[in-house]
């Protein structure tokens, strides 16, 4: 077990790594205090059941740089293996601006490979690498130094038991003909905005009902408030205020400090000076705007016209489709995509991409009566009129 501290000797097992076809990478971080993550700790392991597995630790090495790290994900040579990668990811194209590339996504791979939604790293080590995980680590404080022996081995078993599982789903897609399904999905987590958070958009996450121009106006500008002082204080946006009490602002209105102490959702932290006032004057902005500018209300279109047999005869193609190709149905269409096509909407995911080959394309012929579907037992066919 080796830990990195110094610049130098993280470049000289990146160029290790750069000889490998493959590297098994994993973080640790906190977020729980700050807006962007902490990073905490890299693991990285080489191939094979011997190769060198080391921890890269930022904060015992302060004074190093992690360029040697962000060059290993530039070089295409070899792959960088992650597991459920979103938001390692969203660290390394914080900091250093850069995505890896190749990538691998072991958690995408074996949805693909038929391993369920969303599965986790525990199932695969035990379904894959026939190991069992010690998870009394896994809550641990990770800014604390030093690291104890148990977290040190917690944090390495995320890497070797990697290779395995890579090794084997790697294989799986070729033999199924499944890698171009991996990289369509693997497109989203190496775009830009995917990471990307604009203070002016960031009133488009919170759940309201209410369609009021003014109303949403409000909701806009304190939430456009919070982000953008979040982003530059990095505290999360709960210690400034939580939706809740955002919406109840956004009913009251407050216009001095007085009428805000009386809020009842808002938190000790929200009633500081900087951004108690921050607060009422994103209000006065919204209220002093012009009724041709306020927001509306995300447009959720018209009630939908859905012919409930069609509806249901798309449910029992793709319950036939998932089964025989071992991938989870939700994966490749959700129960609202299916009402959308039934209604006469072309422009869904299920119907473009590698969704298309696996369940799209059969879904538009059955729309045109161009298929019917039939049953022998247990099986349901898709039969060509």
């Amino acid at each position: 077990m080796r830990t990195i501290t110094t610049t130098e000797d993280l470049a000289e097992f990146c160029a290790r790594a750069k000889l490998e076809p493959y590297v098994t990478i994993d973080t640790e971080f906190l977020r729980e205090r700050t807006y962007w993550s902490k990073l905490c700790l890299i693991q990285m392991a080489l191939p094979g059941k011997e190769g060198e597995a080391v921890l890269v630790d930022p904060i015992e090495g302060h004074a190093m740089s992690l360029e040697p790290i962000y060059d290993l994900f530039r070089h295409r040579g070899t792959v960088k293996v992650f597991h459920a990668a979103r938001q390692d990811l969203e660290i390394f194209f914080t900091e250093g601006n850069v995505f890896p590339d190749p990538l691998f996504d072991s958690q995408i791979a074996a949805m693909v490979c038929g391993f369920g939604e969303q599965v986790g790293y525990e199932t695969l080590v035990k379904k894959i690498a026939k190991a069992d995980l010690d998870k009394t680590s896994r809550f641990t404080d990770w800014s604390r130094r030093p690291l104890t022996k148990a977290q040190a081995e917690y944090a390495l078993a995320d890497v070797t038991h990697l290779r395995v599982i890579y090794e084997f789903l790697s294989a799986q897609l070729v033999k199924t003909k499944r890698e171009p399904w991996v990289v369509e999905e693997l497109a989203v987590l190496t775009d830009p905005e995917t990471y990307i958070t604009r203070p002016e958009e960031a009133w488009e996450k919170i759940k309201t009902r209410t369609t009021s121009g003014r109303f949403l106006a409000v909701v806009r500008e304190l939430a456009r408030f919070r982000e953008t002082y979040c982003q530059a204080n990095n505290v999360p946006r709960a210690r400034v205020m939580k939706d809740d009490a955002l919406l109840e602002l956004a009913s009251t209105r407050p216009t001095n400090s007085e009428e805000l102490g009386r809020s009842r959702l808002l938190l000790r932290e929200g009633r500081k000076p900087e951004i108690a006032e921050g607060i009422l004057n994103a209000i006065k902005i919204a209220m002093e705007m012009k009724q041709d500018d306020l927001p509306r209300a995300p447009d959720q279109g018209a009630q939908l016209q859905v012919n409930p047999a069609l509806a249901d005869l798309l449910r029992v193609l793709l319950k036939a489709k998932s089964e025989s190709l071992g991938v989870a149905p939700r994966l490749i269409a959700s129960s609202s995509e299916l009402d959308q096509i039934a209604a006469g909407q072309r422009d869904v995911p299920a119907l473009n991409g590698w969704r298309a080959e696996a369940f799209g394309d059969d879904a538009l012929r059955l729309c045109k009566g161009e298929i019917a579907l039939s049953a022998k037992g247990n099986e349901v066919r898709v039969v060509r009129l």
